[in-house]
C-alpha cells in the first residue's frame, strides 16, 4: 500500500514520468531488496557509504555485507538485523529507480526522508499501527478533512486499494484526487451504498482498461470488450461492496445494504457536491 502512495509522492515531485513509475512497478515484482537499501532507510549508511561499499564490490568478491563491516559502516549483529528485519515494500520501488539510474542513492535518501516526514511513517512493526498508518495517509491523500462520515470514506478506500492489490494487482499508483459534481462515464459500473452511510460508487475506465482489468480478475484473457468483460468488472465491485459492508457491520455495529450493479456507458452521472474521484494509474 505505501509503495502505491510513493509513486504518486514521487509524480508529484516529478522525479519520474508516468511510464518510468509504471515500468518500476512491473518490475517490482522479482526485485530482492538489497542491504544498502535497507541500512540507507535505517539510518545505519548514508548514501555516500553505500556508494563506496558498491564500488568496492566491482573490485573484491565479497558481500556487501562484509564489505560495510571491513569498512565500519555496519557491524556483524546489525548486518543480521538488516536482514531479518521486516521491510517496507516502497523501499522496493526505490532501489529499482537508483538501478535504472532515474534516481541516486543521494535522491533517493532524501526522498525518502520527505515522504516519511510527510506522512509520519516510522516504526510500521505493528500491524494495527501499519493499519492506522495508511489511514492518515488516505485522508491526508484524499483530502477528506471537510466531508462527512471521512472515517468510513477512508475505511471503503482502504478496502478498494486493497482489493486492487489482492484480485487485480500492485503494478498501480492513485493520482490526485479530483473534485466533480459531475462525472462522464466511458465504459462504468455504478453501484449504491444505502443506509445510514449511502454512497454512490463507479468503477470506470476506458473499454481497453477494463479488458485488461477483467482479464486479471477471471484470470482469463478476454481479448475484445464484451458482456464477459462487463459481468467481471461487476462481480469485482461487488464482491469489494460486499465486503465493505460485512466489515462495517462485523467492526462497527452499522448495517448498510447494497443495490444490484447497474452499468453507465458514456452517460453523464450527476455525483452531488461532496463527491470526489480517484484516478489510478
Amino acid at each position: 500500500m505505501f509503495t502505491q502512495f510513493f509513486g504518486h509522492f514521487l509524480l508529484e515531485k516529478k522525479i519520474l514520468t508516468s511510464e518510468q513509475l509504471l515500468l518500476a512497478l512491473t518490475e517490482q515484482t522479482n526485485a530482492r531488496i538489497k542491504l544498502g537499501t535497507l541500512a540507507i532507510h535505517a539510518g545505519l549508511m548514508t548514501a555516500n557509504e553505500v556508494e563506496r561499499v558498491i564500488i568496492l564490490q566491482t573490485k573484491q568478491d565479497q558481500r556487501f555485507g562484509e564489505i560495510a563491516v571491513a569498512k565500519g559502516y555496519l557491524t556483524s549483529d546489525q548486518v543480521n538485523d538488516l536482514i531479518e528485519r521486516q521491510s517496507p515494500e516502497y523501499l522496493v520501488l526505490g532501489q529499482i529507480l537508483v538501478e535504472q539510474n532515474i534516481i541516486t542513492h543521494a535522491q533517493f535518501e532524501q526522498l525518502l526522508s520527505e515522504y516519511q516526514t510527510e506522512n509520519e511513517l516510522f516504526e510500521l512493526d505493528m500491524l494495527d499501527e501499519q493499519k492506522d498508518k495508511v489511514l492518515l495517509l488516505i485522508k491526508n491523500f484524499c483530502k477528506l478533512d471537510n466531508l462527512k462520515q471521512q472515517d468510513l470514506l477512508s475505511d471503503y478506500i482502504l478496502l478498494l486499494f486493497n482489493n486492487l492489490i489482492r484480485f487485480i494487482g500492485d503494478d498501480f499508483t492513485p493520482l490526485t484526487v479530483l473534485s466533480l459534481a459531475e462525472y462522464p462515464t466511458t465504459s462504468a459500473t455504478c453501484q449504491e451504498i444505502t443506509g445510514t452511510f449511502a454512497l454512490k460508487t463507479i468503477l470506470d475506465g476506458n473499454k481497453e482498461t477494463m479488458i485488461q482489468f477483467a482479464s486479471r480478475y477471471a484470470k482469463d484473457s478476454f481479448q475484445t470488450y464484451d458482456e464477459f468483460v462487463e459481468a467481471s468488472v461487476d462481480e469485482f465491485f461487488n464482491l469489494h461492496n460486499g465486503l465493505f459492508l460485512v466489515n462495517i457491520s462485523n467492526s462497527k455495529g452499522i448495517e448498510l445494504d447494497l443495490l444490484p450493479p447497474t452499468r453507465h456507458d458514456n452517460e453523464l452521472i450527476t455525483i452531488g457536491s461532496q463527491s470526489f474521484v480517484i484516478p489510478i494509474m
